[in-house]
């Protein structure tokens, strides 16, 4: 695999960037031999920078684009899927954005909230690692009481049998008498809706307000804003990594 020094980034990930495509469709690009380097068929792991002309399909690539990210409020009723004929609506219905981007992180179609996207695919890696333990805070509504009983077992950890795994402790402050919001630290497939069934709740809606340093504020469904340097940087700190904006 060729060496990627200073200035330089493997080709797949150069094209991400340029928000050509992903990472994998960018692989299958050079595979197929759609994607020219200075005029040659580039090797899968070949280096590249501004300074090579790169063309796909015959047009030529304008190098590296600014990293992106946008803080959008998805609706309910709104698939987290890049591609799927069965459903009703899908992200890029909502998002038009001149520059490609990709979700870090999912909210089930039932669920609203703040969803992170971005065109910078190690961003939404380190994003994802369960490893990094990143907060996410959610606003819940479910259908019976809650008593201390449940807030006890929901913040101990709670053993999901479909999964025959146990939730990490959580932080959990109850806002009114069906209402509470909650802090997670991994991202379980529909984590507290199985939380909440597990513990003899049926959750009504749930609403995420925040994903690390970044907040819903005053998004409204359907709406979506361009995070400041100053977020992305924040973003960038969480994950362990440094980001250069000049």
């Amino acid at each position: 695999m060729t060496k990627v020094e200073g200035g330089e980034s493997r080709i797949n990930k150069y094209l991400a960037h340029a928000g050509i495509c992903s990472r994998r469709e960018a692989d299958r690009l050079i595979e197929q031999g759609r994607v020219l380097v200075n005029g040659q068929r580039p090797d899968p792991g070949q280096a590249v920078s501004d300074r090579d002309e790169i063309t796909v399909n015959g047009k030529l690539v304008q190098g590296q684009r600014k990293t992106v990210v946008l803080a959008f409020y998805k609706p309910v009723g709104v698939t987290c899927t890049e591609k799927d004929a069965h459903a009703e609506k899908i992200i890029k219905d909502l998002v038009h954005y001149p520059v490609r981007v990709t979700y870090a992180g999912r909210l089930d179609k039932n669920s609203e909230g703040l969803l992170l996207l971005t065109n910078d695919g190690d961003l939404i890696q380190g994003m994802m690692r369960g490893e990094n333990r990143h907060e996410k805070e959610y606003e819940v509504r479910v259908d019976k009481e809650i008593t201390p009983d449940f807030i006890f077992k929901m913040e101990a950890g709670v053993y999901l049998k479909e999964l025959k795994l146990k939730t990490r402790e959580c932080k959990l402050e109850q806002t009114g008498k069906y209402t509470f919001n909650i802090i997670l630290t991994q991202g379980v497939n529909r984590q507290i809706r199985r939380m909440c069934a597990a513990c003899g709740r049926q959750v009504k809606s749930i609403r995420r307000v925040r994903i690390m340093n970044i907040t819903l504020g005053k998004l409204k469904p359907g709406e979506f804003v361009e995070l400041s340097d100053r977020e992305i940087e924040g973003l960038y700190r969480e994950c362990g990594r440094q980001k250069d904006f000049r």
